[in-house]
């Protein structure tokens, strides 16, 4: 892993690293370079360029880009330098449908210091400070997903749905688990499993998920930033291979109301650099440690500010709510709700799972920006640690059944309502101050106020059910 440093010439790689990557990819048939950049929504932007101009691109001296004119960050004017992009070249990936193309992750530089806008370096940032600190943060992350496709009249629909959209709908198996579902579904699956067994991500298990044509898919925890590489690629993978079965794949948390919530569970946990391979949240033998008890304790105490990154669309909200009528299989979400933790408890935001000792972070979906969640969570874990936070305890009984009175009286809040609630929370987050920094902070805050203003501006379907011809 590439460590963060402060200044543009101390990023770039040595010549013979260079050339070992280069002689790596033309071996492998890579033509084209795609050296990506993560933006203030964790979505990655490019300029691809041929392998004859790869070690250019190596040395800062390929692409330039005007970030600041597409990405909502508008604290630059046409006037200013461009971002210069370095490349990890410890995060190469050849691209499964296209072996021609290889995409890396870069980060970005503004004259020749970090550029104070781009994720990635945030995220490496908190990874440096906090290895001064004694820790290695390591993260899972549970992808979920809807495939879809187009129907005769241009409508989305769901991709593996074989009832007719029109006439008799009889209750049918619910698609979560079904084998019947899980076989329809193969031919998409088979690709995916592949690809990820051969890319070494050790693939645990494939889940046909509660809403119809919804999907998981499991692989093994890294250390945070290949993690949050290894998902900004899983999305623009699913996203090709789909394209190549006539469907398309949606992150969008809820698409509809009876479906299930799609979520990005993030599975969490610390090492010391002190004792590499030791997992600092416990173990079978010596169970849960003092140490995972204030790291949820940190996480709790910056939870909503946490949520407005992890969940952060307008979208996200419909989902973190304790039921939903018409569901396949019941009217419970199984989402979080409140801020609490508890051993197993599927109804809290973090949970303290039977079968690995990390911390799980059930509040985040697939829409987030992967690299502030994972530096958020950590800053927040190790600032738990640190000032020994106390979470009190745990909250190991249905949150979906306690009431009001029952939450206030044991101090359990309530997950943010909706978006501006969460932007609020973020706005006065002193760990948000510090990982994203005032200018990203900045930037953020004033994109997730103009989206919340902007959905307020639109009238739903709902509304015009519900009022239209009531008053």
């Amino acid at each position: 892993m590439t460590a963060y440093v402060e200044n543009f010439n101390d990023a770039l790689p040595s010549s013979e690293r260079i050339a070992e990557v280069r002689k790596q990819l033309e071996a492998a048939g890579v033509k084209y370079v795609l050296s990506s950049w993560i933006d203030l929504f964790g979505i990655p932007k490019t300029k691809p360029v041929p392998m004859s101009d790869f070690e250019l691109l190596c040395m800062g001296k390929g692409p330039q880009f005007a970030v600041h004119s597409i990405s909502y960050v508008p604290e630059l004017t046409p006037a200013d330098s461009d971002q210069v992009m370095v490349p990890d070249l410890d995060a190469v990936y050849i691209c499964p449908w296209d072996k021609s193309m290889a995409i890396i992750f870069a980060d970005l530089f503004w004259e020749d210091k970090p550029y104070n806008v781009c994720p990635r370096q945030a995220l490496k940032r908190v990874i440096k400070a906090a290895e001064a600190d004694g820790y290695v943060g390591y993260a899972g992350i549970e992808p979920e997903f809807i495939a879809m496709c187009y129907d005769d009249n241009g409508q989305p629909v769901k991709a593996i749905d074989n009832d007719p959209a029109e006439g008799v709908q009889p209750r049918r198996q619910a698609f979560g688990y079904d084998v019947e579902y899980s076989l329809d579904s193969m031919p998409f699956l088979k690709d995916m499993i592949d690809i990820l067994e051969d890319l070494g991500w050790n693939l645990h298990d494939v889940v046909a998920e509660g809403a119809y044509s919804q999907f998981e898919l499991d692989f093994h925890y890294t250390n945070l930033l290949e993690m949050a590489d290894r998902f900004v690629f899983l999305r623009i993978m699913l996203k090709e291979v789909a394209k190549e079965h006539g469907m398309f794949i949606t992150f969008m948390p809820k698409p509809t109301i009876g479906d299930w919530r799609s979520g990005a569970h993030i599975n969490f946990s610390l090492q010391s650099t002190d004792n590499s391979g030791e997992n600092l949240f416990g173990s079978a033998a010596k169970g849960w440690s003092d140490e995972s008890r204030y790291a949820v304790g940190g996480l709790m105490a910056n939870a909503e500010a946490i949520t407005a990154i992890t969940c952060s669309t307008v979208n996200s909200y419909n989902g973190l709510v304790p039921r939903v009528g018409g569901f396949e299989g019941g009217t419970v979400t199984w989402a979080p709700t409140n801020i609490t933790y508890g051993y197993n408890n599927r109804s809290a935001q973090f949970r303290l799972p039977q079968s690995r000792h990390c911390i799980e972070n059930r509040a985040a979906d697939m829409c987030m920006n992967v690299y502030l969640a994972l530096g958020m969570t950590l800053k927040g874990a190790i600032d738990g640690i640190k000032n020994q936070i106390d979470p009190g305890p745990a909250t190991d009984r249905d949150l979906y059944q306690m009431t009001d009175e029952e939450f206030k009286e044991l101090g359990i809040r309530r997950l943010p309502r909706n978006l501006m609630m969460a932007t609020d929370a973020l706005r006065d987050n002193e760990l948000a101050k510090e990982v994203l920094g005032p200018v990203m902070l900045n930037s953020y805050l004033a994109y997730k106020v103009d989206e919340w203003e902007r959905y307020h501006q639109s009238v739903t379907d709902w509304e015009v059910q519900e009022y239209l011809r009531l008053y």
